[in-house]
């Protein structure tokens, strides 16, 4: 690393350099991983779940520049970007360049830096997306409803399996045992949680309505959604904007419907259709009755 600047301009610098370069970006995160001296066995473990986000970003053309043939998404490419910078700033912060912090979530992936869990991880990533959420809902509001109406699934999901991790009674009730394992973003079992190209075309934009790709949805996914995260929605995202030390989260929810980006008319998409395998899922993993916000029994 250059001496003479600090974190966050170092930082800015790297992810200027790959803006409009989408296999760049992804070279980008991984060098993250390995830490400011180039060996960080202790961390590459947990590139595993970041790199699978964003390969599947790349397969969308999301982040594609805007002079390219079939140029990417403005919202998407600003909040892969803060993920970016946060990352790189802790990288710099742990190496040798100067300065503090330049926010909270950069505070965050240092704490992950310094002591590597699987709920350090969750609680930087997610702190640099939801940071990148509420900094560009104007770009957001710019894209059709079917891609609104994904980014709060996204957005949903990356919180649920943060609470698998942290807060297990939440996410999963009395099979909690089986939460942490289920969450832990070094093992493949957490990409069935964070799994879209299955839901979603690999295209962008999207073009058709959202009852559409809702229709299209596979059965495991729909129950996923609609029979275990839906019932819970209220009390994940009170939990993690806890968790988080975010209270602009809660902007994003509405007594259980998702708003991210949407008006009132959208709220009938979180209403779980008619089924009895979704009826019995909510009966055998009912949410708890009173959220408990701190603490991983949470």
């Amino acid at each position: 690393m250059r001496t003479g600047m600090t974190a966050a301009a170092w930082a800015e610098q790297q992810v200027a350099a790959v803006r409009d370069d989408p296999s760049g970006r992804l070279a980008l995160m991984q060098r993250c991983y390995y830490g400011p001296f180039g060996k960080a066995p202790r961390h590459l473990p947990y590139r595993r779940a970041a790199m699978s986000a964003m390969q599947w970003e790349l397969r969308r053309g999301v982040l594609q520049p805007p002079f390219s043939d079939r140029p990417g998404s403005p919202w998407w490419r600003a909040v892969n970007e803060r993920v970016l910078r946060d990352g790189c700033e802790a990288v710099a912060l742990s190496g040798d360049l100067s300065g503090s912090a330049s926010s909270r979530t950069v505070e965050f992936w240092l704490s992950f830096a310094q002591y590597p869990t699987a709920r350090a991880w969750w609680r930087a990533h997610n702190g640099s997306v939801i940071a990148g959420y509420l900094e560009h809902r104007a770009l957001a509001e710019a894209e059709t409803v079917a891609e609104r109406f994904f980014m709060n699934v996204v957005l949903c999901r990356v919180l649920y399996t943060h609470a698998l991790v942290a807060a297990p009674r939440i996410a999963l009730g009395w099979l909690r045992p089986l939460a942490p394992l289920l969450g832990d973003p070094r093992l493949g079992m957490a990409g069935i949680f964070l799994q879209l190209s299955r839901v979603l075309p690999d295209e962008y934009p999207l073009r058709e309505e959202v009852r559409f790709y809702m229709r299209n949805e596979l059965g495991f996914g729909r129950l996923l959604d609609y029979g275990v995260i839906v019932p819970r929605l209220q009390q994940i995202y009170e939990w993690s904007a806890h968790e988080l030390a975010d209270s602009g989260l809660l902007d994003c929810i509405d007594d259980g419907a998702l708003t991210y980006a949407l008006s009132a008319d959208d709220h009938t998409f979180w209403q779980p259709p008619d089924s009895l395998i979704l009826h019995l899922a909510q009966r055998l993993l009912p949410p708890p009755t009173e959220p408990r916000r701190g603490g991983t029994s949470a």
